[in-house]
């Protein structure tokens, strides 16, 4: 599994329908009115990786495997959510269990759906959300560091450094700021991870626009890209709409030919993807012979250990080499044979860290 992305916003914003066009799947109901979504609906979309289909070209593999991404479509937040508006307490503790938001933001006018709020302003959308999950944050650390601060004055090692963390979180919380904002040590990071908090988690910021402006984004979604750039946070222009359209074309050359039509390279669903793989830190790397060719997902600065136990946990605990290509090496050498007699061809040992697109037979003991 890649990562698990949970696509999150106010009602009616389009966060159904771009679930449903990810996934390809209608399990998500789209209707014009608040809370559709009730139970959190979860698919798992394939990666697109045109290397991967280079690689199972050369090894002549009967079989493509690419690694597969989870999303999630939670209710929609309204104002109050922190305090159980709405569906806030499943929208709370839905949004705690995945790896990233990808925060879905009205760019459109459209007379014919209706918005929450009255009108369309995505900046003042994601200030409420991004304002109710501090709230959220603000009241778990609140309760926790009284127990924790009693805890360190009896000289307890782990509740002294939990509390150091925790205080330095309620005092960005408290300027209504996210956690992730939070000067944290990298001897620190383990513990704040820990701490599960919703404004913790890396967020992509999706602009939901009209078809026209698919390409090129509007206005609004301008504003949101500069606060997104701002952040650090990652944007992304789509149009749910276009990729509901797209997700019912049968062949890829239909797809391509659609989204040449409307000056697109590629769909909303590879955009999320890419922007998802650089707000978790993740790289991609294959295994490859006449049986299948298949990615595998880890995250950057895995080891080749942890890359064999992405594979099966035996391979891990057994652990021997990697036989490492790079894969343009693969490509350049026209295969693992080409790539032994030029050379390329590595033994590495468990402190390999891994580079995205290596090509691994791992060797192990078990």
């Amino acid at each position: 599994m890649g990562f698990n992305c949970g696509i999150v916003g106010m009602p009616n914003v389009g966060k159904s329908t771009l679930f449903n066009a990810l996934s390809s799947t209608q399990a998500a109901e789209a209707a014009n009115y608040p809370f559709c979504t009730i139970e959190p609906n979860t698919g798992r979309v394939a990666v697109p990786d045109a290397r991967l289909n280079k690689v199972a070209v050369i090894a002549g593999s009967a079989q493509i495997i690419p690694t597969q991404l989870e999303f999630v479509d939670i209710a929609g937040l309204v104002r109050g959510a922190s305090k159980g508006e709405g569906l806030g307490n499943q929208f709370l503790s839905h949004i705690r269990e995945v790896d990233a938001v990808a925060m879905v933001l009205r760019c459109f006018e459209d007379g014919d759906v209706t918005h929450v709020e009255g009108s369309i302003d995505p900046m003042r959308d994601a200030e409420i959300i991004e304002t109710e999950l501090v709230l959220a944050d603000l009241e778990s650390v609140e309760k926790r560091l009284p127990n924790l601060q009693k805890k360190a004055k009896g000289n307890d090692k782990d509740a002294k450094a939990q509390a150091a963390i925790l205080e330095k979180v309620q005092a960005v919380l408290a300027e209504g700021k996210p956690a992730r904002l939070t000067d944290i040590s990298v001897e620190e990071r383990p513990m704040f991870r820990q701490l599960q908090l919703l404004t913790a988690k890396p967020v992509m910021y999706v602009c939901n626009v009209e078809e026209s402006s698919a390409a090129t984004g509007n206005a609004l979604s301008e504003k949101v890209a500069a606060k997104a750039k701002a952040e650090g946070a990652a944007c992304v222009v789509v149009s749910a709409k276009i990729e509901a359209e797209v997700a019912m074309l049968e062949s890829p050359e239909e797809k391509q030919e659609f989204l040449n039509d409307l000056g697109l390279k590629e769909t909303g669903l590879a955009r999320v993807i890419h922007s998802g793989y650089g707000l978790l830190d993740l790289v991609t790397f294959f295994t490859v012979g006449p049986k299948e060719a298949r990615a595998w997902t880890v995250h950057k600065g895995a080891t080749a250990p942890n890359a064999a136990g992405a594979i099966h946990t035996d391979f891990e605990k057994g652990f021997i080499r990697a036989e490492t290509i790079a894969y343009d090496d693969f490509i350049a050498c026209n295969g693992e044979q080409g790539a032994k007699e030029a050379g390329k061809l590595r033994l590495e040992g468990k402190e390999y860290i891994v580079k995205d697109g290596d090509i691994f037979h791992f060797r192990f003991n078990v």
